[in-house]
């Protein structure tokens, strides 16, 4: 009987291993062990996201299988980025590192594993590589050296255990580059080091202004599909309708927001109709990218803005690193009525007003009685009552915050998938007091979309009531750089630097975040860094504004809102306030 010679094909190896696992485990078995698993879960999200196959998996060491080596790569390098940002929250002796090795060769399968050499290689390579390093062989270098832009150093030949030839290595950096806050808050930031874009508000051409929430809706979706590309620069909605309906050249907006690349365009509904125009313009060339028109039935608009979406990655792409991982799949609603009910709901609650919040929460709750499985509809009501207990708005503290629970662990259970549905569940955990639900959640959403900016602003939020500033400020400086103008952001930075004493930064940036909205909490932030800086009379007017603007049931709202893990930070950000002018009475009731 012949035998049958096996299947052979070239594949990209990946072999992760964790480093100094031993000591770990001699030192907290069961902390370790918790960590391991979720730790692995991110790798293993991270290996489907980038279409990887893991075949082999034993104690702290795992084999993945990747059908190109660009993409072995890309998904090595998220790893360890997702891994060190969870590590950043831990103390030097809990920190768990991964050593990564990668090959590109011929392999072949037998009983769902694969063999060969190639597995081999990979496997030794691993132990070449530091903690939180990744090495590659040359192979895997010459197919990835001109699509993707990583640091990579030449390490020469190399003698692997039980391989009879020399090896050679080279060793990519994964770690990111510190956020560049140069002209951060001059409006004139340096441009990222990946593809960058900004989409502007669509013009709205119906010559009906109640079409604006459609038609910022359409923005809104596009926006949010090009960020989910995890090697693009997409920034954040609230940066870039602060040039809706303004008159300003396209090369000035990408040097304020610090982009290439602008997509701009304009939609009309009418009737049953729907017309959807879209270009993009390379900001540094001026030159038009891409131009095209759409006119369908209204119900064919996810088709239109994913069709946008993939026209416009396919149009830069030569400039663009290729993504070759799928994208996410967006869950359409069922039922457009609901649809445009959250449409409304959005426009409304992204305007920041007392009244516009309570508006907000009317069209929700016709979109959820209309379609109760529209994950984005429970989002947005997390987080609209969120807001209204965060900004001092509520009348009613434990209905807001009981029925915005519920509303984002409804998200959550609906779309895990989704980082926004994860940034509903962080709120909710914060305002209840669970921090370490808070920062899981944080993680998961970053996890899931590294372009989130809300994502970034949860994890420094977060880590501001676990004591860890100086780790905040990085974070929230990454969610600034994505959202240049979003004012909860520079309150939250604000106090951060607060509680560093850096006083002056703080007093700075909360006076930026007040320019759009009076805020209690970043009034409070101004107004305590003003005391400690012993500037009293600068600090009055303020003061008086925030005794007259006082939320009601005011104890019960300062536990919300100051939910730090030691009670010493929460003195001192009331020490800041008597300094200022403040009494006991002002702070307590």
């Amino acid at each position: 009987m012949e035998l049958q010679s096996p299947h052979r094909h070239l594949s990209a190896i990946v072999a992760v291993d964790v480093a100094g696992y031993s000591r770990l485990m001699a030192d907290d078995e069961e902390g370790t062990l918790a960590r391991l698993t979720t730790y692995r879960d991110v790798a293993s999200g991270l290996v489907d996201e980038h279409e990887g196959r893991i075949f082999g998996a034993c104690g702290d060491s795992m084999m993945v299988d990747f059908a190109s080596a660009t993409l072995a790569v890309r998904a090595a390098v998220a790893i360890q980025r997702a891994i060190e940002r969870r590590n950043a929250d831990l103390s030097e002796s809990q920190r768990m590192r991964f050593r990564i090795g990668i090959n590109v060769g011929d392999v072949f399968l037998n009983d769902e594993n694969l063999y060969g050499e190639a597995v081999n290689v990979a496997a030794r390579l691993q132990e070449l590589a530091p903690p939180a390093g990744v090495c590659i062989t040359a192979s895997v270098y010459e197919q990835i050296k001109s699509k993707v832009e990583f640091p990579v150093a030449q390490l020469g030949e190399r003698t692997l255990k039980n391989i009879p030839y020399p090896v050679q290595v080279f060793r990519i950096d994964p770690r990111l580059a510190a956020v560049d806050v140069t002209g951060l808050l001059s409006g004139a930031p340096a441009l990222p080091d990946k593809p960058s874009i900004a989409v502007l508000p669509f013009a709205n051409l119906s010559g009906d202004a109640s079409e604006d929430y459609f038609v910022d809706g359409i923005t809104d979706d596009i926006t949010t599909a090009l960020s989910r590309h995890r090697w693009f620069f997409v920034i954040a909605r609230n940066s870039t309708f602060a040039y809706k309906n303004r008159s300003v050249d396209v090369r000035q907006i990408a040097r304020e927001l610090g982009v290439r690349f602008i997509l701009e365009g304009s939609a009309r509904r009418a009737n049953h109709r729907l017309r959807v125009t879209g270009q993009l313009i390379d900001a540094e060339s001026g030159a038009h990218l891409w131009a095209e028109r759409f006119d369908r039935e209204v119900a064919d608009i996810f088709a239109i803005q994913d069709e946008i979406t993939q026209s416009v990655t396919g149009a830069i792409e030569p400039q663009m690193l290729r993504f070759e991982a799928a994208r996410a799949a967006r869950k359409s609603p069922a039922n457009l009525d609901a649809f445009d009910s959250w449409l409304r709901a959005h426009w409304h609650f992204h305007k920041f007003e007392r009244e516009d919040n309570e508006a907000a929460e009317e069209w929700l709750n016709k979109a959820l009685h209309l379609d109760p499985g529209l994950a984005q509809a429970h989002v947005l009501l997390a987080r609209m009552l969120c807001g209204r207990v965060w900004w001092g708005w509520s009348v009613n503290l434990e209905r807001d915050v009981a029925i915005a629970y519920e509303a984002g662990r409804r998200a959550v259970a609906l779309d895990d998938r989704d980082p926004s549905c994860h940034y509903a569940l962080f709120l909710v955990s914060l305002i209840t007091g669970r921090l370490a639900a808070a920062m899981e959640e944080a993680q998961r959403a970053i996890d899931l979309n590294p372009n989130f900016a809300l994502g970034h602003f949860a994890l420094g939020w977060t880590r501001v009531f676990t004591g860890s500033f100086a780790e905040a400020v990085d974070a929230i400086l990454v969610s600034l750089r994505l959202n240049p103008t979003y004012s909860p952001f520079h309150g939250q930075i604000a106090l951060a630097y607060y509680h560093l004493q850096n006083y002056q930064e703080a007093a700075s940036y909360a006076e930026r975040g007040l320019r759009t909205h009076r805020m209690y909490p970043v009034l409070q932030v101004l107004v305590a860094s003003l005391g400690q800086l012993g500037r009293k009379d600068e600090a009055r007017p303020y003061v008086t504004e925030m005794r007259a603007s006082q939320p009601r049931d005011f104890a019960k709202y300062l536990r919300i809102v100051t939910p730090y893990q030691d009670i010493s930070y929460c003195n001192h950000l009331f020490d800041g306030l008597q300094k200022a002018g403040m009494t006991d009475f002002d702070i307590a009731n």
